[in-house]
């Protein structure tokens, strides 16, 4: 592109700043610049034209107003093929200017500061880069509009060899519009946080959100879908959609819900555990000693389901849970990290995924749930609730649970809650014995738990994720040998439910929590 005219940059991230700056100078062009921006570019010798300078106006109110100018964004705005603009251009004094390099305040990184005053954010509002961004990439055919360093260097090289295609500026154009609207929603969500810091109004009138795509995947659910995966840009909780794979083939779509619910669900537990996952429903859960020994429990649950399975882990795989792992087919295996050892016997298996995901204790559990319907979308809390003290919960039953039952309880409870509803779940206080899910009753659920159980039921205790509304749930489960019962309560047959427990010599705990999962 020959006869560049008047560049304008002004940018808060300077990274490789002067190298684009001396790229275009070597085109011919003239910068204009303000700020921090024109002392790094002079400090690297490159000749700068201050905005003030150019537009005769002086910058005001503490640089508030600096851009805001008809030479500024008449030079963006107007059309080189409209001959009324061209004239108007002439006549009003104002040079074209074929390209903008600005990138915006640090809005978002003012306020993750800790102690950020309202006032501090507020100042890194921009105002001027916005403007002249939005009014380059609107005039995008005449105007190169740069907003990602990452772009210098094509936009460089295309300028160098004269291959600027319309392509390349609509390519550009959509990133700033994608840029600025990101930034908007930013500020949009901070000051809607400010405003409702209530509980009773958390949530906005107007839902703004932004992910930016990771990978399109093979296909969706199925193969007749089409897919891809997004993630929450500045997320800072250890996800699966945050996580490093370090082996294995591409993630499928199915895979990344199945490794998700395997990895929220060993994030309930502060001692070692292994979680089993098929078809997005845990089939094995276990805790150990060390990990290896909390694998094998898990899936000595439902070894028939755990093949094929995705394997979350809270711990780091070491060498002896790697070779229990290549030992039958698994689809994934998610952990805060690998050791070498464990990495170099994994990899043998060369379509085993394994997702890295740092130390699950470096942020607060937090955010919202959400579920796409259509036409719609709905919007809750996540369910982060969790029991305290399983002991000072109410104890309903004529029989207290033995603390073996308590623990065992707190334990069902924890994996009830991820499973699905309906959710019956038989443990011990260290594994998982039977999973009932997603069946139209609780008493089916009941039945199913113990259907699927191939470790022995007797003995074990029954975790339900909402009240049982008919005592035959509980018929079943002491017919099988449940010793203990944990669940919600809150049935209007409550005290039908108390006696069959008492009638059977069984403890309950009642939570007073439900955990629905649909």
């Amino acid at each position: 592109m020959a006869g560049l005219n008047k560049v304008l940059i002004s940018v808060s991230d300077k990274t490789d700043i002067a190298k684009i700056a001396k790229g275009l100078v070597a085109l011919g062009a003239e910068i204009l610049s303000t700020g921090g921006t024109a002392k790094t570019l002079r400090d690297e010798g490159i000749d700068v034209t201050e905005v003030s300078s150019y537009t005769g106006s002086p910058e005001i109110l503490g640089g508030r107003v600096k851009t805001l100018h008809p030479k500024i964004h008449g030079g963006l705005l107007g059309r080189r093929r409209l001959d009324v603009h061209v004239q108007q251009m002439q006549e009003q004094g104002i040079d074209p200017i074929d390209v903008v390099v600005v990138n915006l305040y640090p809005f978002e990184a003012t306020i993750s500061k800790p102690g950020c005053s309202f006032g501090e954010a507020i100042e890194q509002i921009d105002i001027g880069g916005p403007s002249m961004l939005r009014s380059a990439a609107k005039n995008h055919e005449d105007v190169l509009v740069v907003v990602d360093p990452a772009d210098y260097d094509r936009v460089l090289e295309a300028l160098q060899t004269g291959t600027v295609s319309l392509d390349l500026r609509r390519d550009l154009a959509r990133k700033v519009f994608q840029h600025t609207a990101r930034y908007d929603s930013l500020i949009a969500k901070y000051l809607g946080e400010q405003a409702n810091a209530s509980p009773d109004n958390k949530f906005p009138s107007l839902l703004s959100l932004q992910y930016e795509k990771v990978e399109n995947l093979r296909y969706g659910e199925n193969p007749h879908q089409q897919g891809a995966v997004y993630r929450e840009i500045g997320g800072k909780e250890p996800s699966v959609s945050h996580a490093t794979q370090l082996h294995g083939k591409a993630m499928s779509y199915n895979n990344y819900l199945d490794a998700h619910s395997a990895l929220e669900l060993a994030k309930e537990f502060d001692d070692t555990a292994v979680v089993i996952i098929k078809h997005n429903n845990p089939c094995g859960v276990a805790l150990g000693s060390t990990s290896v020994e909390a694998y094998v429990r898990a899936r000595e649950t439902d070894p028939v389901s755990a093949f094929g399975g995705v394997i979350a882990c809270n711990q780091v795989v070491d060498l002896a849970m790697s070779k229990e792992v290549t030992s039958t087919f698994v689809e994934v295996l998610i952990a805060p990290e690998f050791s070498e050892e464990a990495l170099a016997e994994l990899k043998r298996k060369k379509d085993l995924r394994l997702l890295a995901v740092g130390s699950l204790n470096v942020a607060d559990r937090e955010g919202l749930d959400m579920k796409k319907i259509v036409g719609g979308l709905l919007l809750q809390d996540r369910d982060l609730g969790i029991l305290r003290e399983v002991g000072d919960l109410r104890i309903p039953s004529q029989r207290q649970p033995t603390n073996e039952e308590f623990e065992a309880c707190d334990f069902a409870w924890k994996v009830c809650k991820h499973v699905k509803s309906n959710a019956i779940v038989f443990a011990t206080k260290n594994q998982t014995v039977g999973i009932g899910a997603g069946q139209m009753s609780r008493v089916d659920s009941v039945k199913l738990a113990d259907m699927k159980a191939v470790l022995p039921v007797k003995g074990a205790v029954m975790a339900s994720d909402a009240f049982f509304p008919f005592r035959d749930g509980l018929d079943v489960a002491a017919n099988v040998g449940v010793t203990a019962v944990i669940q919600p309560g809150g049935s209007i047959r409550d005290e039908e439910i108390i006696k069959a427990v008492d009638e059977h010599q069984m403890a309950m705990i009642m939570t007073g929590m439900r955990h629905f999962r649909h």
